[in-house]
């Protein structure tokens, strides 16, 4: 026992000894590395590879193949949204001041109140633009069914304005409308829904369950709005037809543009549909037939869409200047709501629309490659769905003032005095510049 208690002593003392004949490891990687350090590059060119390195030793970030980097927001989108709300002040205060003074002895009154909602829009657009797009998603169900509640109770307990029970009063004597909020709302949603089928193919019951959460709100909302109620089905139709890629439902939905679009044209000063259709409604069929000819009442239904075609018209090429329009002096009613845009055609004529046009179709491009190139299913349909918001209603308003279609009122994007409707568009563009913070290279 004792003789091989001995030969184990012996084993770890030679163990020892040998070890500590062996130079450290990182010693002698030390030395090394100083070795090459120290010695001196051959020429300029050497010395400044070796310096490069030298900066870059142990500043490279570990990788995590699990998170994607999060870059800026794109600044041009932000860009053009400050731009067209401080401009939208521009041409409000424009529009609106020889009303204010007549009305309210206040020339600022109306730039006041929209004043108030672009800096509560403005700050809201930074809180969510902050936020991370995902959250939206776990909120959609809430949001939704939210304003579902809200559109029921406006039809009950909502003012009466323009007749039309669209607005509820909060605090300070300001109004609602939650038809507006409902857009943003129905594109969550619907995003939400959509996503869950990600890879996989949507049945007839999948679309089914679909188009009954998409008229839901439009019913609702084309009782008092049918103007918003047809925003809310193009956004949601755009939506499905981005998820199942299906030429057909192009096809259908184009027929069924075009089919009722001649029906209004044509089949409806036959029909006499003012006799059949509930007294509440039958000034919606009175729209269609002014439209179609508005100089058989040029002093009644008529009277805006003729004074909108006068002020486009007069405006030319260069426009008369800034604050120099005729129109908006008694002839246009609220010039400064949803037909601002015939107001800007006569101060700054072809030109300043075109600009103006141009602006929005660079708006809208940009949130189509923010949808392409999205992180996810559900940041895609959410982009594509606000990107659809904004242009159906550029798309409406310029069709309205232009008598292209029959009036209906609808502001124009960022541009129209109105709070729900600003606040809802910053809203949205505060959740599309998130998305662009993870959008792919």
């Amino acid at each position: 026992m004792q003789e091989n208690r001995s030969n184990k002593i012996t084993n770890i003392n030679d163990y020892r000894k040998q070890r500590d004949r062996l130079p450290d490891r990182k010693t002698t990687e030390g030395n090394q590395k100083s070795k090459l350090s120290d010695k001196k590059p051959a020429n300029a060119a050497q010395r400044a590879r070796q310096a490069e390195r030298k900066n870059t030793l142990g500043k490279q970030p570990p990788v995590n193949s699990n998170n994607r980097k999060i870059k800026q927001v794109d600044f041009m989108l932000m860009l053009m949204v400050l731009s067209l709300v401080l401009f939208g002040l521009v041409m409000i205060f424009s529009a609106s001041y020889y009303q204010a003074i007549d009305r309210y002895s206040d020339m600022f009154y109306f730039l006041k109140k929209q004043g108030m909602w672009v800096f509560i829009g403005i700050f809201t657009m930074i809180v969510v633009m902050n936020i991370n797009y995902k959250l939206w998603g776990k909120l959609a169900m809430i949001a939704y069914a939210s304003c579902i509640g809200l559109l029921g109770t406006v039809l009950v307990m909502g003012v009466v304005a323009k007749g039309a029970a669209r607005w509820f009063k909060v605090i300070g004597g300001a109004s609602i409308q939650p038809s507006e909020f409902t857009k943003i709302a129905v594109i969550l949603f619907l995003a939400n829904l959509l996503s869950k089928k990600n890879g996989e193919k949507m049945t007839g019951k999948d679309i089914g369950k679909y188009f009954f959460f998409l008229m839901l709100p439009v019913i609702l909302v084309m009782i008092e709005n049918i103007s918003t109620a047809l925003v809310i089905l193009v956004i949601g139709t755009t939506m499905l037809f981005i998820k199942i890629m299906d030429v057909k439902v192009l096809y259908i939905v184009s027929a069924i543009c075009v089919v009722g679009y001649m029906t209004l044209y044509y089949a409806v000063p036959i029909m006499n549909l003012t006799a059949y259709v509930p007294e509440k409604y039958k000034s919606r069929i009175h729209r269609i037939e002014v439209w179609l000819d508005p100089w058989a009442d040029p002093q009644g239904a008529g009277f805006q869409t003729i004074q909108s075609l006068y002020a486009v018209g007069s405006g030319g090429v260069w426009g008369l200047g800034l604050g120099e329009s005729r129109q908006k002096l008694g002839y246009i009613p609220e010039a400064h709501n949803d037909i601002i845009f015939s107001i800007l055609c006569e101060e700054l004529g072809l030109v300043g629309a075109t600009v103006l046009i141009f602006v929005f179709l660079m708006l809208i491009w940009k949130g189509i490659k923010i949808s392409t190139r999205a992180p996810d299913m559900f940041s895609s349909l959410v982009a594509m769905g606000i990107t659809t918001m904004v242009a159906i209603q550029v798309i409406i308003n310029i069709a309205v003032i232009t008598n292209t279609i029959p009036v209906t009122g609808m502001p124009l994007p960022f541009i129209s005095y109105g709070g729900s409707s600003l606040l809802t568009l910053l809203i949205s563009m505060g959740i599309l510049l998130n998305i662009s913070k993870h959008a792919k290279e």
